[in-house]
């Protein structure tokens, strides 16, 4: 299994990294650009492993089975750094440790490779920080930038990168990698790609987690009994609490996963009381993933508008009898029955108090509660 088996339902965009690693217009920077779920930074990860793969033939570089393959992959390879952040944005300090860190000379690649996989979260000041490394790098060192979209990064930046432009795959793509890469069930993994909208990791989730698909059956359902104002405040309390789930389920997991791995590399005992400085390390962690939680429930709410959005997406496609196959193929009757119930014009004025919140709840310090609660009282 190669790098680029990840990256189902993107043959161009394989295509074009593929020429570079050949040696084809292969750039200093890059720029991958994509709707969340899209795979810019597994597109980003696969190219740089196949930048460093140990093959000694170019057209068979990204192999995926070479320990550079695997270190890459796995993210502990030396001259690979890939860059994310669980707070609000990148600060200047991290961007000048990565401009320190993108000087050095590969120690065992044939590139230093910076994958930076949040430079839309990156302020303008920070950003300037990065400019004349990107602009002047050294010889061997190659950056790799990932946002959503061209405008999210400063156009100085942008216009120095080569761009990588990746689309949602068909959720057709999606199941066939789930079915190949982690044994699901053909018929749950064409019901999870279609509900996660062609997102790959929600899809996986979704597939691996059966409290998450009934977290997000619940959600769709919620328009189905909003009559009034009672049941607006009460739909905006079920939807932040089941935001709160979904990040906590998502959470434990890996802050558990962490702690161990934290544990295990300090050769910690297994019994015991720590040592002072072991316990120094395991405060700094549990700190740094209370932070992260924080984010975590905006992201999972924002997450869960989504979902929402996808039953008036529905609604609006029976509306328009555009025929084309609906999100939630499980609520068709219900659907039809509520877009019979209303008209076009009010369906799109649902979307956008949905989108409005959204943007609210990402970008500025509204109460999340008081702002769903709105929302819930303009669907009604």
């Amino acid at each position: 299994m190669s790098v680029w088996d990840e990256l189902g339902g993107q043959p161009a965009v394989v295509e074009q990294l593929k020429q570079a690693v050949n040696g084809d217009r292969l750039s200093h920077a890059w720029l991958f650009t994509g709707p969340p779920g899209s795979g810019r930074s597994n597109a980003a990860k696969a190219f740089a492993a196949a930048l460093n793969c140990e093959r000694e033939d170019v057209a068979e570089r990204g192999c995926g089975q070479c320990p550079a393959c695997l270190t890459i992959l796995g993210e502990t390879h030396p001259d690979v750094t890939f860059v994310r952040t669980e707070k609000v944005t990148i600060t200047i300090d991290e961007s000048r440790e990565l401009v320190a860190k993108a000087g050095n000379r590969p120690a065992t690649g044939r590139w230093r490779i910076i994958v930076v996989e949040d430079a839309d979260r990156m302020a303008e000041r920070t950003t300037n920080v990065l400019l004349k490394a990107i602009e002047e790098p050294t010889p061997r060192t190659i950056w790799m930038l990932c946002a959503p979209s061209p405008a999210d990064v400063l156009v100085t930046i942008r216009s120095r990168c080569r761009p990588v432009g990746l689309r949602l795959p068909p959720a057709a793509d999606v199941a066939a990698l789930l079915i190949k890469r982690d044994g699901v069930d053909p018929a749950l993994a064409q019901t999870v790609a279609r509900a996660a909208q062609s997102h790959i990791g929600i899809a996986r989730r979704l597939a691996k987690d059966p409290n998450a698909r009934e977290r997000r059956t619940a959600t769709v359902r919620l328009p189905l009994a909003l009559r009034g104002i009672t049941a607006a405040v009460l739909m905006a309390e079920e939807l932040t609490s089941i935001a709160t789930d979904e990040a906590q389920s998502s959470n434990d997991e890996r802050d558990a996963q962490e702690k161990i791995a934290l544990l295990a590399s300090l050769g910690a005992p297994e019994t015991g009381t720590l040592p002072p400085a072991m316990r120094a390390q395991l405060k700094q962690l549990e700190d740094d993933q209370k932070r992260r939680a924080k984010r975590s429930i905006t992201d999972s709410l924002d997450r869960t508008l989504t979902d929402l959005l996808s039953f008036y997406r529905d609604v609006l496609m029976v509306q328009l009898g555009h025929g084309v196959e609906l999100v939630n193929v499980e609520l068709s009757a219900e659907i039809e029955e509520f877009a019979n119930n209303s008209s076009p014009e009010k369906t799109l004025a649902r979307m956008d108090a949905i989108n409005t919140t959204r943007r609210r709840i990402v970008t500025s310090n509204v109460a999340p509660l008081l702002a769903v609660e709105a929302m819930a009282a303009s669907l009604i």
